[in-house]
């Protein structure tokens, strides 16, 4: 049973739909290079930065993940938002690192990397970028197709239609407008998806209250539904895990990093950073309090994922049915166009570089961008099909983004401050950073080790990761020091 109205909430979702397509397709005569296609001719402002920034960082994915930290840890599985908003604010507050990324005028990560570690260093690094991206990614069309399938109360074998007719409808405007299309469909789903998380919030609060929410948790999980540190499923490993990976991804996540390379100084991408920090709490909060709520109504259910959308098919009622879609529909799509446009940058920018032996025309330029970007959907529809997601979905985004995250995030700290560092080094951490958590994600399928792998656990490859990619990049300069940076 769903309070989906056809005709009432249809209406509204098909109306902020079509005001999306449109703003989204009315900027493409905007478009006429490659600079304009990628990081939108640098002209981001401060507050166009934040609603970019906000909406890009809030998916349906997000949210389901979210939902179902709050089911599974109470209020501390908002943990991981916490520790972003501090690294978030720390990082705008003092430029570490974004302030000499942005002075260089470069468009992606890889590009700074070769002017100190060379054309080698540059390539393989797009390739883990776009490896930990696709992967983490991977599953974004399945999730969300999953939430719209409970929500409107489809029969599930919709859910492959609804994720391929997600992904065109993103990917039409995106190939069209680039950068220029996301950041201005990223204002209206901004302002749309706020709307509706505020109000369905409101009314779970009025419908639920705030002390049923409290006392859920506190007979479910105890001490440890408030405090990281003391729940079973969480812990010191948990909370370490989580700084390390929003640190890194603060410092080289390539959709955040994507505002900073579009915005029109440092001053401005630093204050984006500062003022965008608190909306990572919020971003794991309110679907937090969603989750705990579904806890408290729905009681145990089989797959926790789906506990928040099967609560909101009955609890939500029509009318504000369609003001919900319409804002997970936003988050969806500005979340989905601007991940397709940022590994699009790394695909063309940084692993076709060495295959241009002269510079592209515009034109030719921005007819390979599109095409990326059309491939790159190809691969997320047929992903998301066949992946078996394994244990909790934010965890699985935590191992596969830090396929690239440990050792983006080291080689960018050492080009800017490490003058010892060198091509070697930043190999070694390269290599290190792939292998233990592509190790670790097949491991975890295969019959034959997935009980060894639960065994060590996520947390704890994952501090591995980025204690031993750190170390690869001292032992390996430091054993082959090179007399001056090496170039391509």
């Amino acid at each position: 049973m769903t309070n989906f109205n056809w005709l009432l909430d249809g209406s509204i979702v098909g109306l902020y739909l079509l005001a999306t397509m449109v703003a989204g397709l009315m900027v493409r005569k905007y478009v006429g290079n490659v600079e304009d296609f990628l990081v939108a001719g640098r002209e981001m402002d401060v507050y166009l930065g934040i609603a970019s920034l906000a909406a890009t960082e809030f998916g349906i994915v997000t949210c389901m993940y979210t939902a179902q930290n709050g089911y599974e840890k109470g209020f501390a599985g908002a943990t991981p938002g916490i520790l972003m908003a501090l690294a978030m604010a720390g990082v705008g507050l003092t430029g570490f690192v974004i302030k000499p990324l942005r002075d260089s005028g470069v468009i992606t990560i890889p590009e700074l990397l070769e002017q100190r570690f060379g054309g080698r260093i540059r390539w393989a690094a797009g390739v883990v970028i776009v490896l930990g991206g696709l992967l983490n990614m991977g599953v974004f069309l399945r999730t969300g197709g999953q939430f719209l399938v409970l929500v409107a109360g489809l029969d599930v074998r919709y859910l492959e239609i609804m994720m391929t007719v997600l992904l065109v409808g993103v990917a039409v405007y995106t190939i069209l407008g680039g950068m220029l299309s996301v950041l201005v469909t990223d204002f209206l789903q901004f302002v749309v998806m706020s709307a509706g998380l505020i109000l369905v919030t409101i009314l779970i609060l009025m419908n639920v209250g705030w002390e049923k929410l409290v006392t859920t948790v506190e007979a479910q999980y105890g001490a440890g539904g408030f405090n990281p540190f003391v729940n079973s499923t969480m812990g010191w490993q948990y909370v370490l895990f989580n700084l390390m990976l929003n640190t890194a991804a603060v410092l080289t996540w390539q959709t955040i990093i994507a505002r900073v390379l579009a915005a029109k100084d440092t001053r401005t991408g630093r204050k984006v950073y500062t003022r965008t920090s608190f909306f990572f709490v919020c971003r794991f909060l309110i679907p937090g309090i969603w989750g705990i709520a579904a806890l408290a109504t729905l009681g145990p259910v089989a797959n926790t994922l789906e506990a928040m959308p099967t609560y909101l098919a009955t609890a939500v009622p029509a009318g504000l049915m369609g003001i919900l879609i319409a804002a997970m529909l936003a988050a969806d799509m500005s979340t989905d166009s601007s991940y397709m446009l940022t590994w699009c940058s790394v695909i063309y920018n940084d692993i076709l570089a060495p295959f241009r032996k002269q510079p592209w025309s515009q034109r030719k330029g921005l007819f390979w961008n599109r095409t990326i970007i059309a491939l790159i959907g190809i691969f997320l529809l047929l992903y998301g099909l066949w992946y078996p997601l394994k244990g909790d979905l934010w965890t699985y985004l935590g191992v596969t983004g830090t396929i690239y995250l440990a050792s983006i995030s080291v080689l960018l700290i050492a080009c800017c401050y490490w003058r010892r560092a060198n091509s070697w080094g930043a190999a070694a951490s390269i290599f290190v950073s792939a292998v233990i958590p592509v190790t670790y994600l097949v491991m975890e399928q295969l019959p034959s080790t997935a009980a060894f792998a639960r065994s060590i656990g996520p947390y704890y490859s994952g501090i591995a990761t980025y204690v031993l990619s750190g170390a690869a990049m001292i032992v390996g300069s430091l054993l082959k020091p090179e007399g001056r940076p090496a170039h391509a």
